[in-house]
């Protein structure tokens, strides 16, 4: 169970991904520095106890329109042998000291944890409270057996592809936006996906998907 600290964070995590973003094919601002705030968000808990997960959702007000992202971030308390392309910065955390921050489309932990979240093996946990569900994600799951994690990613103007050997992809929602139906039916196709909730500029809350799983052609999951 994630223990969540109540302390300080040097550059804050804010700070991190406001030169962060714009280096993402994603990222659908201009030329003017983010303005980013924070959205929502879940975390999902390393049964090893060592990396922190978490999935924040941001909205950066820099555009004409406010853009909402999806950024699932992991913390380490030591450099993750390979992923150097994948990180996002380090920060000085009041409790744990320094901390590396990655994007957790390139962590094998996050991967494990997210497939373990879809199957129905993993709940999602409050972003802000030790040892509480977060009750406004949900996942569902029609496959047949384990979902498999070794996955190559790849970021587009669409969002992040995740992609196993034979085909199985799954689709990370990087641009949210909100559905117009709830409960979401899956998309076509999908054996698998993760939904949740954020607040909007004005206040209210939407809902939308976060995450697809499709098998791929002749791998039976």
């Amino acid at each position: 169970m994630a223990v969540i600290h109540s302390t300080s964070l040097q550059p804050t995590k804010l700070e991190l991904l406001t030169s962060w973003l714009p280096s993402r094919p994603w990222y659908r601002g201009g030329a003017a520095e983010p303005r980013l705030a924070k959205a929502g968000g879940f975390r999902l808990d390393d049964p090893q106890g060592e990396v922190g997960i978490e999935f924040i959702v941001v909205t950066d007000a820099s555009g004409p329109d406010p853009t909402t992202y999806l950024v699932p971030l992991t913390y380490r308390g030591a450099p993750l042998d390979g992923a150097e392309h994948a990180l996002v910065g380090t920060m000085e955390h009041g409790v744990l000291g320094r901390r590396w921050a990655y994007d957790g489309c390139h962590d094998p932990v996050l991967l494990a944890q997210l497939a373990a979240l879809i199957e129905g093996r993993a709940q999602a946990q409050d972003q802000n409270i030790s040892d509480a569900h977060d009750r406004e994600v949900a996942a569902s799951y029609t496959g047949e057996g384990p979902i498999p994690t070794d996955f190559v990613t790849t970021d587009d103007q669409d969002g992040t592809r995740l992609t196993a050997p034979h085909g199985t992809t799954l689709r990370l929602h990087r641009v949210l936006r909100p559905a117009p139906d709830d409960p979401f039916p899956p998309s076509r196709g999908a054996t698998g996906q993760v939904t949740g909730s954020w607040q909007l500029p004005d206040g209210t809350r939407a809902r939308g998907v976060f995450a697809v799983l499709h098998n791929g052609p002749g791998h039976n999951l």
